[in-house]
């Protein structure tokens, strides 16, 4: 049997460094590049349309916004705004979609196949903003404000984050720092140290506390710019005395049928590279407490990056050796796994929403992770509907056994009852 292999949806002319998805439009958001070198790879944030043809979902390119010199390196979404990291700042951008009216849409389609720019732009027009229509869907992007968020020597943003109201945005990068910022003006309103070196990943909670990993082998969980706690993975997990961890990557998610639920993953990783790898492993966390509910072992392929389902029910995976695979949050049960599908790191993973177009464009699989890599492809994995048996059909069969037993027992023993 051959090895499982994901389908392309769709190939960037730049490597991909992030992912969104509007639950509202159905866009998929895809965003990297080359960076500033001058090697003639672009930058940019793409816009793609998802749609169902003939049964499976695929991917067109609606939109190619240009972010000229700065490679957009990880994103956050928020309604119609974007929060782009680009190099050591951080860029604001708002996108807005409909349909177009009457014979508008006919006229577009008729003069250019594809993505299509407006026409008569002028070149400071197109840098503040810029809009597409294909095939009746009009989108405009335009750049809003912008701010620098890291200063240490070598500055890069490593993560953004919008709290659970999108009022406000966290990020962190190579200086440790987090800083909070209002949105969309981007007024600084918090700022402290919260690690000695690189911020690896930020989590805001919908009780307004905050979680950083960084590469000091720290978790912290912070109201505002005060220490809560520290979590600590190995209290009730495996012990490794010469083996070194630190935290890769934490999300929030929710707890399934639980409206006040809330848990919180975390990845661990080796913090050196060995001969022969130790595992790394996947923590659940108790959402109010920061108490560890559950680990386990996910492999020995170093993981990359994490993502949590809008339910709080999956939990995608990527790795740095380009695999791909979808967890049952729940348990830390592995249901899906492709062995390097990208066969490079990939950078981000994404779910598609189980709110606004998600169910139409799932269709009938349980569950549609998006991955995406330095290759300049993103992929497609979805998870088939698992069978499950109804519970009226498990009562029915359960007053079935009773009623055959009582009827062997009568034939066995008469007068047994």
């Amino acid at each position: 049997m051959g090895r499982r292999r994901a389908p392309e949806l769709y190939r960037a002319p730049f490597p991909l460094y992030a992912l969104q998805v509007d639950p509202s439009t159905g866009l998929l958001i895809a965003a990297g590049g080359g960076g500033a070198a001058k090697t003639g790879i672009k930058n940019g944030v793409h816009f793609l349309q998802l749609e169902r043809i003939n049964g499976r979902l695929s991917a067109s390119l609606l939109h190619s916004h240009d972010t000229e010199t700065r490679a957009t390196m990880n994103l956050a979404l928020a309604g119609d705004i974007l929060a782009a990291g680009q190099d050591a700042h951080c860029q604001l951008l708002r996108f807005q979609a409909h349909q177009q009216k009457g014979n508008k849409a006919e006229k577009a389609g008729s003069k250019e196949q594809g993505p299509r720019q407006r026409k008569g732009a002028a070149p400071a027009e197109k840098k503040c903003g810029a809009e597409t229509q294909h095939e009746g869907l009009e989108l405009r992007v335009e750049n809003l404000q912008a701010v620098q968020t890291d200063f240490s020597s070598d500055p890069l943003q490593k993560v953004v984050c919008f709290n659970h109201d999108n009022t406000l945005l966290a990020t962190g990068g190579t200086d440790g720092y987090v800083r909070v910022w209002k949105v969309p003006s981007l007024e600084k309103v918090l700022e402290f140290k919260a690690h000695e070196g690189e911020i690896e990943d930020l989590a805001l909670g919908p009780d307004g506390k905050l979680v950083t990993v960084g590469r000091d082998l720290k978790a912290s969980v912070w109201q505002k710019n005060q220490l809560v706690t520290q979590l600590q993975w190995q209290e009730n997990g495996p012990t490794f005395s010469s083996t070194p961890y630190r935290y890769q990557a934490c999300r929030f998610g929710q707890v399934p049928d639980q409206p006040a639920g809330l848990r919180l993953f975390t990845v661990q990783i080796p913090h050196k590279r060995l001969r022969q790898p130790p595992p790394c492993y996947l923590t659940a966390w108790d959402g109010s407490n920061f108490l560890p509910l559950r680990t386990k072992s996910c492999g020995h392929e170093v993981i990359s990056c994490l993502n949590v389902s809008e339910s709080g029910t999956f939990l995608g995976l990527g790795t740095v050796t380009g695999s791909v695979a979808i967890y049952i949050a729940f348990s830390l049960q592995c249901l899906y796994y492709v062995r390097e599908a990208h066969g490079i790191v990939v950078t981000d993973v994404a779910f598609l929403p189980e709110k606004g177009r998600g169910p139409e464009l799932l269709g009938s699989h349980e569950t549609a992770l998006f991955s995406v890599a330095v290759d300049s492809r993103c992929q497609l994995h979805l998870l088939p509907s698992r069978r499950s048996v109804p519970v009226w059909l498990l009562l029915l069969l359960c007053v079935g056994l009773i009623v055959v037993t009582i009827l062997l027992l009568q034939s066995a023993f008469p007068g047994f009852l």
